[in-house]
Order: structure tokens, then C-alpha cells, then sequence
């Protein structure tokens, strides 16, 4: 295969965050996508998946027009892990901007390459979600400079070519953003004028936290896999990489909580008492 440039996006499609746009542009548009995580990515058999699949194999219930066979149906096949996934509008950068729209069906050399590309992207486009949050908190404003510095820097490497993204370092500039993000949780965590534990990485399997008051908390990294948090205050909360899996957030209060996604959303229990940040949605099948 011919390495492509990739092409640049017109003015009404701008992959670009911007603050105040609520990050429409890093969200999944899978109409844009040549339904890359359904072919790249892998998947073992378990609570998750009912069956195995490799990587770079497309999964059965992907169609030829790249949209899912069974999208309405997929809890209740068995494929909840594809509800609680999320790259984080990676798929489209990679399908109309990275390959200029040409999919790996129509330039089967590219397939490969197109398939390593995807996972480095979605973690570059992760780190974007999270840039464009922090720059538009107000508790931010003494390093928003330094904020919008690193988000050019991210953005500009989900725009080179092929070859250059696949081979980019994201460890490496996920440790200098992560310097980052700890500063503007802990310039936002500041406002909670009380003793606030420190909770990273903590093990609260199954924990009974229901009506806790976790305000100002940093949960970065904690294991909080079906933990009872019903009725929790969890504003101003870091929550960057906590795992939600099965937890129960229902008619819990997470308005203002840091570095929340929606898969760690997609993950949990919740009902319409549960209030979430305003950038993000209400899973469908939270009751």
C-alpha cells in the first residue's frame, strides 16, 4: 500500500475539540466508521462476549455496510461489552481523516495497518476527552495554558500519518498529560473545604458506600466493581479511571465529578435519580 496523507477535514467536519461544543467531536459516530473496533479489537468468551474473536477478525454480526447486525439486541445476546465500549469518536478520525474515507474491505493492503492505528488513536483521543474537560473547568484557569498546549500537542499527533501514529509513544504522553490532570483535580478538589481521603487505586470491591459522602474524593484508579454507592455524593470527585463495573449508582449525585466517561457510565447500575455530568448520556438500559 501507498502511505496516504491524511486529509484534512473540511470546516463542518472539524474533529478539533472545542471548549463549550460538550465534545461532540470526540464522541462515536458510528455512521462515520468502517466499523473498526468490531474488527480490530479482540474479545474473549465471558460475561462480556458469548464467544471468542481476534483481533483484525471482523466479528459475525458486523454487515457489509459496517453497522451491527444485532445493535438493538446486543445485551441481550450477550454482548454487553459492546454497549460499555467507547473510543471516543477515534473510529471516524481513523476512517475519514487518517484513510480519507477509503476502507480496509476496498484496500484489503491497508487492513493491517488500519487495525494497529485504531487502538493507538483511541487512547490518543481519550487523553483529548480529557484535555478539553479540564480546560473549560474554571478551577483550572491558573494552567489552562499549559492545558492547551498539551491538547494542541495530543491532537496534532492524531493527525499524522498512518505509519506515525501506529508508532507513537502514548505512555509517554499520557505521563507528561497525567502531571496535567492531577494538577486541575487538585486545584478543583480544593473548593471542598474538608478532609478528603485519598482513595487511588483503592480496592472497594463490592464496598458498601451507600449515601457515603465523597466529595472532593480522588478515586483515580480504584477497583469499585459492584460497589453499593445508591444515593452517594460523589460531586467534585476525581473519578479518572475508576472502575464502575456493575457498581450501583443509583440515585447517586456525581454533578461536577472530574474525568467521568461515558463507558465508566455504560459500566454501572443507575436510575433516573442518578445525576451525571452534563457531557454525558444516559445509558439505555439503566432503569
Amino acid at each position: 500500500m501507498t502511505e496516504k496523507q491524511p486529509r484534512q477535514p473540511s470546516r463542518e467536519r472539524q474533529l478539533l475539540p472545542v471548549v463549550g461544543d460538550e465534545r461532540q467531536d470526540l464522541r462515536a459516530d458510528c455512521g462515520s466508521c468502517f466499523g473498526l473496533c468490531c474488527v480490530a479489537l479482540t474479545f474473549s468468551k465471558s460475561a462480556d462476549f458469548p464467544v471468542d474473536k481476534a483481533a483484525g477478525t471482523p466479528c459475525t454480526n458486523l454487515r457489509q455496510d459496517f453497522r451491527c447486525g444485532i445493535h438493538q439486541n446486543l445485551r441481550q445476546k450477550g454482548f454487553s461489552g459492546c454497549t460499555v465500549y467507547d473510543c471516543f469518536g477515534a473510529g471516524q478520525k481513523v476512517s475519514q481523516i487518517t484513510y480519507g474515507g477509503t476502507d480496509w474491505r476496498r484496500d484489503p493492503d491497508s487492513a493491517r495497518q488500519m487495525f494497529d492505528v485504531f487502538p493507538v488513536m483511541r487512547q490518543l483521543h481519550e487523553l483529548l476527552w480529557y484535555l478539553t474537560e479540564a480546560i473549560a473547568l474554571p478551577q483550572a484557569r491558573p494552567i489552562r495554558a499549559e492545558l492547551r498546549s498539551a491538547l494542541d500537542k495530543v491532537d496534532g499527533l492524531t493527525r499524522n500519518a498512518p505509519a506515525a501514529v501506529a508508532e507513537t509513544d502514548v505512555a509517554a504522553h499520557r505521563e507528561d498529560v497525567n502531571v496535567l490532570l492531577l494538577r486541575t483535580s487538585e486545584l478543583v478538589r480544593a473548593g471542598i473545604h474538608r478532609k478528603k481521603k485519598d482513595r487511588r487505586g483503592a480496592d472497594l470491591f463490592g464496598a458498601r458506600l451507600q449515601g457515603a459522602d465523597l466529595r472532593g474524593v480522588t478515586l483515580r484508579g480504584a477497583y469499585l466493581i459492584a460497589a453499593d454507592l445508591r444515593g452517594a455524593d460523589l460531586r467534585q470527585a476525581d473519578l479518572i479511571g475508576a472502575d464502575f463495573r456493575d457498581a450501583d449508582l443509583r440515585g447517586a449525585d456525581l454533578t461536577g465529578s472530574i474525568f467521568l466517561t461515558q463507558s465508566q457510565v455504560n459500566a454501572a447500575k443507575g436510575d433516573a435519580g442518578t445525576k451525571l455530568p452534563p457531557a454525558l448520556a444516559r445509558p439505555a438500559h439503566w432503569s
